[in-house]
């Protein structure tokens, strides 16, 4: 087994590790108080972002893929979500007319109340967190560093 130096590894600098540890903390933290107030609704974040997605769309309905990319997870993740959303009959599944290889979901009227009796909620948590602390600049810069993040995690998929 060959072992790696340490000259290999790109550390990170003081101002790096400065930004790291407390992006880090709020990484875990949001995601651990939105799962926790969705959580009496019975819904994960994941099968929020599922329902909230399918809920803009044309029809109430979208390609898996497509749905998987919204909601920010891989094609395995969303079909274990959309099973557990099926079994509230909140999401159906079916292939799509003109290409049958093709899986449809679809968000049923029971997902569809659930969404908006959900959102109310969600929103307040996400405003609290995230956006009110922030002004309107750093609304601003959180949403370009956002999108800078999440072009790298969709080109390392």
């Amino acid at each position: 087994m060959t072992e790696i130096s340490s000259t290999d590894t790109r550390w990170l600098s003081g101002a790096e590790l400065a930004a790291w540890i407390p992006f880090s903390g709020v990484l875990i933290g949001v995601l651990s108080a939105l799962d926790t107030q969705l959580r009496d609704e019975k819904l994960s974040l994941f099968g929020y972002l599922v329902l909230a997605g399918l809920s803009e769309a044309p029809e109430r309905t979208m390609a898996m893929s497509e749905l998987a990319t919204l909601a920010g997870g891989s094609l395995s993740r969303l079909s274990h979500a959309v099973s557990a959303l099926e079994r509230h009959d909140w999401v159906t599944r079916h292939p799509a007319p003109n290409n049958r290889r093709i899986t449809l979901a679809t968000l049923t009227d029971a997902g569809y109340a659930k969404v908006v009796a959900s959102a109310p909620g969600h929103v307040e948590t996400v405003r609290r967190l995230v956006i009110d602390p922030l002004t309107k600049q750093q609304i601003g810069q959180l949403g370009r560093i956002s999108e800078n993040i999440l072009t790298e995690l969709n080109r390392a998929q």
